[in-house]
Parts: C-alpha cells; sequence; structure tokens
C-alpha cells in the first residue's frame, strides 16, 4: 500500500500543469496527433504523458537517469569514481554526486525548456496559438527552471522512499508506471482496430488471432531475453586462513545474456532523433534534394532507418559492455579468493576467457534485442497497427515494463518467503497457495 500511495503522487505529478502555462492547447495538439512518433513518443513514454501536460513534472525522472548513467560511464576512464562505486561506504557518495548533477541537467533542460514553450512551433511542427501565458518571460524562465527541478527531484526522493520501505526499485517503478498509464489508450486502440463505427474495420479475426499470439511470443521472448544467463563454473580450492581451513567448492559466475538492458535502443533513439530534424531544416533552407533525400533515409518507418537502428544497438551494446564489465578486475578478484574456471589458469588466461565468452553473449543478446526493438516500427509503418498500441509488442516499453515487473514479483516472493509464506513463484512460474 505505500508503494502504490507513493506511485499515486507521481501520477498526479503528472497532471498538475507549470504556473504561467496554457497547457490546454498542448493538450489539444496532441490529442490531434495521437499518431505522432518519434522524439515525441519517447518523451512522452519517460515521462508518463507529463511532457504533453505541461505538467511540473515534465522533465521526469530522466535526468537522474542520466546523470546515473555519466556516472557509470565515467568510471571506466577514472579509477578512483570506479573504486568509489564498488566500496559498500562509497556508493552513498557516488549517489550523492548523482544527485547533485541531477540538480545542475534539471536547472538548465528547465530553462530551455521553458523557452520551447515560448516559441512551441520550434519543436511542435504545425502547432499555431501561445503556450505562455506569464507576462514576465525572464521570470518565467527562472520559474519554470526551479519548479521543474522541484519536480525531478521529487520523484527521485520517491522513488528512493519506495526502495528502502516498500517493495522493488522505486527509480524503475517510477519509469514503469508512467508507461503501463498509456495502457488504456493503447487498449482503446487496439479494439477500435476491429471495431469501426460505420465503417468496415480494417483488421479482421484473422489479424487479431496472429497479434495476440505475437504479443505472447514476444513478452516470452523480452522474460527470456531479461533473465538468460550463461553460468561459468567456477572451483573454489582448499584454503588456510590463520587456524581455520576453509574446504573448497564450486560455484558459478552469471554472465547475462542482456549485459545492457535496455541502454543501447535508449541511446540510438537518441541519436538517431537529430539526423533526419537536421538535414530537412537543410532542405527547407537550401532547397537542396540531396538533403531531403538523406533525411529520407533518417524516416521513422524507412529500410535504411531499420537498418542504422539495428547496427546502432549492435554497436551500444558491445560499448556499454566494454566500458561496464571489467574481466580483469573479476579476474583478479577470483584470483585473490583461491578461485578459478575449471581448465583455464588463474589470471590473464581467465580475462581472456572472460572476454570471449562476454563477446559471443553479447552478440547474441543483442541480436535478439534488435528483434524486439524494431517490432513496433515494423507493426505501426508496415502493417499499419497504431503507435500506441505497437509500442507494447516491443521496444523500450515492453524491456522496461517486463524487467521491472519481473524483479518487483521476485522481490515480493522474497518477502513472503521471510515470512514463512508458501510464496507465488516457482521456476519462473505462478502458483496459487491453496
Amino acid at each position: 500500500m505505500f508503494t502504490l500511495g507513493l506511485l499515486a503522487v507521481c501520477r498526479i505529478a503528472a497532471v498538475i500543469p507549470t504556473p504561467g502555462i496554457d497547457n490546454e492547447a498542448l493538450r489539444a495538439y496532441f490529442a490531434q496527433r495521437a499518431q505522432q512518433g518519434g522524439m515525441m513518443a519517447l518523451i512522452s513514454m519517460f515521462t508518463g504523458g507529463a511532457f504533453e501536460h505541461c505538467a511540473i513534472g515534465a522533465l521526469g525522472i530522466m535526468p537522474y537517469i542520466s546523470a546515473t548513467i555519466v556516472l557509470q560511464l565515467f568510471t571506466a576512464i577514472w579509477p578512483s569514481l570506479a573504486k568509489l562505486a564498488r566500496e559498500e561506504t562509497g556508493r552513498i557518495k557516488f549517489i550523492q554526486y548523482a544527485r547533485y548533477l541531477t540538480v545542475a541537467l534539471c536547472l538548465g533542460q528547465g530553462w530551455f525548456l521553458a523557452m520551447t514553450w515560448e516559441h512551441p512551433e520550434s519543436l511542435f511542427s504545425g502547432f499555431t496559438g501561445r503556450l505562455v501565458i506569464a507576462e514576465n518571460l525572464f521570470w518565467f524562465r527562472i520559474q519554470t527552471a526551479i519548479v521543474q527541478t522541484a519536480g525531478t527531484m521529487l520523484l527521485v526522493w520517491l522513488g528512493e522512499q519506495i526502495t528502502e520501505r516498500g517493495i522493488g526499485n522505486g527509480v524503475s517503478l517510477v519509469i514503469t508506471i508512467g508507461i503501463l498509464a498509456r495502457l488504456p489508450a493503447a487498449i482503446r486502440g487496439f479494439i477500435d482496430m476491429f471495431i469501426t463505427p460505420g465503417e468496415e474495420a480494417q483488421f479482421n479475426l484473422g489479424h487479431l488471432l496472429v497479434l495476440i499470439a505475437l504479443f505472447v511470443g514476444v513478452v516470452a521472448g523480452v522474460v527470456v531475453l531479461t533473465q538468460g544467463q550463461r553460468k561459468i563454473p567456477i572451483q573454489y580450492a582448499q584454503r588456510a586462513i590463520g587456524r581455520r581451513v576453509f574446504a573448497g567448492g564450486t560455484s558459478y559466475l552469471p554472465l547475462r545474456l542482456n549485459y545492457s538492458g535496455v541502454m543501447p535502443i535508449i541511446f540510438a533513439q537518441a541519436i538517431l532523433m537529430f539526423p533526419g530534424q537536421i538535414f530537412n531544416g537543410l532542405y527547407l533552407r537550401t532547397k537542396i534534394d540531396l538533403f531531403r533525400d538523406i533525411a529520407q533515409l533518417f524516416h521513422e518507418h524507412g529500410f535504411w532507418y531499420l537498418v542504422i537502428y539495428s547496427v546502432a544497438i549492435l554497436f551500444f551494446s558491445y560499448f556499454w559492455v566494454a566500458t561496464q564489465f571489467n574481466e580483469l578486475q573479476i579476474a583478479e578478484d577470483l584470483k585473490k579468493n583461491g578461485a578459478y574456471i575449471p581448465g583455464v589458469r588463474p589470471g590473464q588466461a581467465t580475462s581472456e576467457y572472460l572476454h570471449n565468452a562476454m563477446h559471443r553473449i553479447t552478440f547474441a543478446g543483442s541480436l535478439f534485442l534488435i528483434v524486439i526493438a524494431i517490432m513496433p516500427l515494423v507493426l505501426s509503418g508496415w502493417m499499419g497497427v497504431p503507435p500506441t498500441v505497437a509500442s507494447f509488442f516491443g521496444g523500450t516499453s515492453l524491456l522496461i515494463t517486463v524487467g521491472v515487473l519481473l524483479d518487483t514479483m521476485r522481490q515480493v516472493e522474497t518477502h513472503l518467503m521471510m515470512r514463512h509464506y508458501d510464496g507465488f513463484l516457482k521456476k519462473g512460474r505462478l502458483r496459487g497457495r491453496f
């Protein structure tokens, strides 16, 4: 109940409008363009619709996620920061640095967001009207930056309270509840696909059965991708520490199939947002056909966009593993603890073995990730499925939702077992307690 209550507060923050804004005008714009995709769909998803309402949580929790990602990437090139992130007491300092960086990002993004609302036509193509009703624009920018920063930090604080006192990872649940907030609209769009008043429906019963089977298959695939891992056997030698002798044993080192999670898709989408807009703007200014042709290559549902998108996901999968998976440190830790991989010499040979194993796993996982990522684009662009419906057939939405719900279910199961209840999970399947 505590977790659900705080998530309800997060949803309230997504509908309270920012002072000095006529949010009805922007809401009407998004209502007219319900089929919009690309950057607007991505921003709307991560803010839970707050961006569409010009709400106090319009930035969402993404500045905190961005700050954490930046610091994690810096751990690969900053040894003192990497040491800080590994230590138990150092993680508190690491999180504190992430909060400071979040405040700086929020102030900057809030300022530019206020300027965007002053000139909405620069971001929302075809928008006519006025969003800002405040008279003093300079004070409006300062006020908006402060309000948006406060809104984001409130969401971060609520997420941390859920993690400490509730169930599940709070920050991930805040993002997930924003994604699930679009589920009613997706269900309504799915029903409209087969029931069109006064007109012949575009889809029939055969399409319905295929889509349901496809949805079940994609969800099952996402579960496999999220849960899949390769278990590297580990053998512990007999050790004598002081007067105590520790017997050897066997264990395993789990290497996740999708080590990078949803990050490659987010990076690829974020980068591919801009080339099409840049070249389209150059074409409008210069009327050079070459710029128009290049802009068409980055059309979201085009063939070449899917190819570039897939290559970008593959690249960022390896990039994330290269920056976050430290096989040298793992090999050194195994050697210090008297552990080794059977048939592999400790030290450099173990590091090379882990590197090669992770390389093969990453390739298989990234191919699986590419299929799941392009599924919504294929359904919406080539099969005519509404984007609001297609977004739940794969991509970032489904990966985040399934991953967070699986983690939350595991934590609920742990709480039940600790309190001597039967639990409801058994080898990944739900079961009753009767």
